[in-house]
This record gives C-alpha cells, sequence and structure tokens, in this order.
C-alpha cells in the first residue's frame, strides 16, 4: 500500500441533474464552492448512474456493482447480508471511517432500524431524509434535533413535508456539514479517514430551502421546461404512464409558474448545500490537510423538472434523469481544469477509492469487479476506461396508478445502452406474448436533448441492431459471471459417467 495514504471525503446531493452547477453551463446556479472544486480538479462531463431511482443506483456506488451484481432492483428491496460496501473494504484496511446522512442501499423501514453487516462505519449517523420515521433507531437528524432543538423538532414532526423554509441552523444540509466537520478536526491524524456527507436536498420537496437562498439564484436564468408537441408518439406507452401518474402525480396538472417555482426550489436548495459543502472544505484547509484528501462530488440520479413532460425520475433515460455532476479533486495526485469527455458510471467509484487507498488491482476487482479506477482519467493519464454505460429500470419507482403494490402494474422494465455518440433505450415487455414494447435510438452529438427519436429511421437501422447486440452481450455476461448461486454436488464418476 501507499506510503501516505489519502484521506478520502465523499459529498453526495440526492436527485441532482449534470446541469444543475455553474460549472457545468448553469447560469441559474449559485454553487461558487463546487465550481472551485471543479476548477481545482476533474469534472467528468458523462457520468450515468446504474438506475434513476435512488437504492438500486446507491447500492451499486457503494458495492462497485451493477444492478445484477447486488439485487437491489426496486424502492424498497434490501442489500443482501453477503455485499459489502467499500467502506468496510476501506475500514478493514485501517481507515477511520464515518457515515452523516443518507446512506440508503436498503429500504426505508429496514435502515431505520437496523444496520447491514457489511457497512464498514466507525462512526455511523444516517438520515434518509429528515421529516421520516423520526422516532427510529437510526434517525442520528431526528435525535440531534430532539436533544439540541426540541420545538423544532415537534414542528417537523407533525408537520412532515409539509413544513417549508427549514431555517440554516436546524436544516439537515447545516447538520450533516456540523458533523463531518467535527469529524475531520478530531480524527486521529496517525490514520487516514473516509468521510461521507450525504445530504437529502435538492430532493423534492423542492420548497423547504432557508429561505434566504431564493435571493442567490438568478431566478431570470432559470429555463422553462424543455416540452415539445407530440411528445410521446411513436415512443413506448410507459412512457406515457410516467407522464400521466408518476409519483408527484399528472404533468399535466402543474402550470409553467408552478414548474418554475419548482425549480427555483431545486436550485435554492442547492445553493445551501454548496453553502454547507464549502464549510466543510474550509475545514480540510485549515487543518492543512487538503492536498492529500480524495475530495469526490457525485449524486445518485438526476431529475427532469417538467422536462419531457416528466416529472422527478423514473422509467425513462433522459439525460436530465440519469447523468449525474461527478467531481473530483487531490491536488497531490492531479490538477487541475481538468475536463474528461469519457463515459463513466458512479459504482466506478468504488474501484477508484480502493485503489487510491492502496489496494492491488486484484484486490479492487474481487470487490468491485464492474467498477473501473477514474484515477487514470482525473490526472490526464488515460482518455476513456469504458467504451459503454448501462442503465436498469426494473419496475424500480413508485407511481399512482392504483394498484396492490406501490410500483407500477403491470411492471415496467426498461434498459439503456450508450456508447460515446448514441443512447439506445429498449423498453421489456411484462408479459411474453405481449408485442413489442418499443423504444429510443437518440444521436447524442447531434441531438444532446433527445428531441429525435430514430429508433424507427431506416438509416439508423444498423446503429439499432448492433446497440442491440450489446445489449444482449452485456445481459449475457452479467448472467454469466454471476453464475449458480447455490453450489453444487456433482454426481459420482460411476458408471458411463466415469472418467477414464
Amino acid at each position: 500500500m501507499r506510503e501516505t495514504r489519502p484521506n478520502i471525503l465523499l459529498l453526495m446531493t440526492d436527485q441532482q441533474r449534470y446541469d444543475s452547477l455553474g460549472c457545468t453551463g448553469c447560469e441559474a446556479a449559485h454553487t461558487p464552492n463546487l465550481d472551485r472544486l471543479a476548477a481545482q480538479g476533474a469534472l467528468f462531463e458523462h457520468a450515468y448512474v446504474t438506475n434513476p431511482i435512488c437504492a438500486p443506483s446507491r447500492a451499486s456506488l457503494w458495492t462497485g456493482r451493477h444492478l445484477p451484481g447486488h439485487g437491489v432492483y426496486r424502492l424498497y428491496d434490501n442489500l443482501p447480508d453477503d455485499q459489502v460496501l467499500f467502506s468496510k473494504s476501506l475500514q478493514q484496511a485501517g481507515y477511520q471511517t464515518a457515515l452523516f446522512g443518507k446512506l440508503h442501499v436498503s429500504s426505508i423501514d429496514y435502515e431505520v432500524t437496523r444496520r447491514h453487516p457489511n457497512d464498514g462505519f466507525d462512526v455511523y449517523e444516517p438520515c434518509l431524509e429528515g421529516c421520516l420515521r423520526m422516532d427510529a433507531p437510526y434517525q442520528a437528524y431526528a435525535k440531534w434535533l430532539r436533544e439540541n432543538h426540541p420545538q423544532f423538532h415537534r414542528r417537523l414532526s407533525r408537520d412532515g413535508r409539509a413544513l417549508l423554509h427549514v431555517p440554516e441552523e436546524v436544516h439537515l444540509s447545516r447538520w450533516a456539514a456540523d458533523r463531518t466537520a467535527d469529524f475531520i478536526q478530531n480524527r486521529d491524524d496517525s490514520r487516514p479517514f473516509l468521510a461521507v456527507m450525504s445530504i437529502f436536498d435538492p430532493h423534492n420537496p423542492y420548497q423547504d430551502y432557508p429561505e434566504s437562498m431564493a435571493e442567490r439564484v438568478n431566478a431570470a436564468k432559470i429555463p422553462e421546461p424543455l416540452v415539445v408537441a407530440g411528445e410521446f408518439q411513436g415512443k413506448p406507452a410507459d412512457l406515457e404512464r410516467e407522464h400521466r401518474s408518476s409519483y408527484l402525480g399528472d404533468f399535466r396538472d402543474l402550470s409553467l409558474e408552478e414548474l418554475h417555482a419548482m425549480r427555483l426550489g431545486y436550485h435554492a436548495s442547492l445553493a445551501f448545500a454548496d453553502q454547507e459543502f464549502g464549510r466543510v472544505l474550509d475545514v480540510l484547509d485549515t487543518a492543512g490537510i487538503a492536498d492529500n484528501t480524495l475530495v469526490i462530488f457525485t449524486s445518485d440520479h438526476g431529475d427532469m423538472l417538467g422536462d419531457h413532460q416528466l416529472l422527478v425520475k423514473g422509467a425513462f433515460f433522459y439525460d436530465p434523469c440519469v447523468r449525474v455532476p461527478l467531481l473530483m479533486r487531490w491536488p497531490e495526485r492531479f490538477g487541475g481544469k481538468r475536463r474528461v469527455d469519457g463515459l463513466v458510471q458512479c459504482h466506478d467509484l468504488a474501484a477508484t477509492v480502493l485503489r487510491a487507498a492502496g489496494l492491488s488491482e486484484r484486490d479492487v476487482h474481487e470487490a468491485a469487479p464492474d467498477a473501473h479506477d477514474l484515477l487514470p482519467l482525473a490526472a490526464g493519464q488515460a482518455d476513456s476506461v469504458r467504451d459503454h454505460a448501462v442503465c436498469c429500470y426494473r419496475n424500480s419507482g413508485l407511481s399512482t396508478e392504483p394498484s396492490r403494490t406501490p410500483y407500477w402494474d403491470p411492471p415496467i422494465h426498461a434498459t439503456m445502452f450508450r456508447d460515446q455518440r448514441y443512447k439506445l433505450n429498449v423498453w421489456h415487455n411484462a408479459r411474453n406474448d405481449a408485442p413489442p414494447a418499443g423504444g429510443e435510438l437518440y444521436d447524442m452529438d447531434k441531438d444532446p436533448q433527445e428531441l429525435h427519436n430514430l429508433w424507427a429511421d431506416p438509416e439508423h437501422a444498423g446503429v439499432r441492431q448492433a446497440l442491440t447486440e450489446r445489449l444482449l452481450d452485456w445481459l449475457a455476461a452479467q448472467e454469466r459471471r454471476l453464475g449458480s448461486r447455490g453450489g453444487q454436488w456433482l454426481p459420482r464418476p460411476t458408471g458411463k459417467t466415469a472418467r477414464k
């Protein structure tokens, strides 16, 4: 292992789309601290998640495995006990490890009542969302409120998500920043650390930001939602189901004014998150450890915010939903102002962190078999580590359609396969006897807003077929690698089966 292993600081938001930072081209944003982080390190232009819903995506990020590898397909699935988070590998390698905020590799009710046996955190202070399960044993933010701000604790317990404009001093993002800063300041400086500050914003409800933050957003620069007439004509029917019955309701019920308010709240929440991330980054500078600290910032998926007449996230693969910001800074290893164009996925962070900590390539591959080390890209030593990105939706999210379960019924299954130029989205039938569900094909170089579906275009039939074959090969490779799960008992070598 390296003589001087880096500290690792992971900063995470929830439901943040790629184009929501100043450094990624958003003129409305007020994100000076994250923009500074990008200027001092590497910005990954094409980072894709493995699933557009929280729990499956986060399970991939923490295990370095795609969905078939860890088995978390839906929002309320639980990560199997035999899966190992990369924080556990770091703990075993001698790192001090701490989590403050959202983990969400399993269902809500699982995580508020028990810990995963391989989470690997020395300090474990989780909170999925501030107002959820406030009396549960693993709801650290609620406990802090109860002890330090009992009046606000009572208000939040009573009003839940209806409580708008949470003051700065009692906001979940402030709590997470304070706890992360305190951990860094009081660390054992004879050992490196992993500190995770994982917050709930800018996830809906969009109006929980401190009121003063709205003044920091350039409201005049907030773009209107990208709405195209006839958007769903010739596309899979499941897309229109999301349009009418997302878990936030029917898109058609919202006015442009309401969508603008939603977007303003989204950016105001990010302005506050940026402020709190900046406070933690300042602690690294004050402690004199910024140069040998690998700082990573990312999110678990995006938010449509009305683009393509869709809300939040779901069974679709438009970039606002599945492409997220990814920033890395490590001054001792690589310089700044590096923009990485190659495709990466968020579960690559598992291999990246473990390699940075000095684990061998063999050990990293065993721990995170689907992940690639991104450090060569950040350092300008390589242009790409993967030639495709895959995102799977396996009836993962929720709907407002009448159903026996919170999931879609009939279920929705779809897969995205993206190479450096094209994005193929295939919907899979719930019944074998149903007609083909259809799909989408976009030329991301010529059509980055995904307005022109080339699925039925004869001139792109060859591209569609080639990408479909590559997707089938990927699915088959996942099945082969995972193999049988229950072990085997081979027959005794007797009779005709005896070996000669």
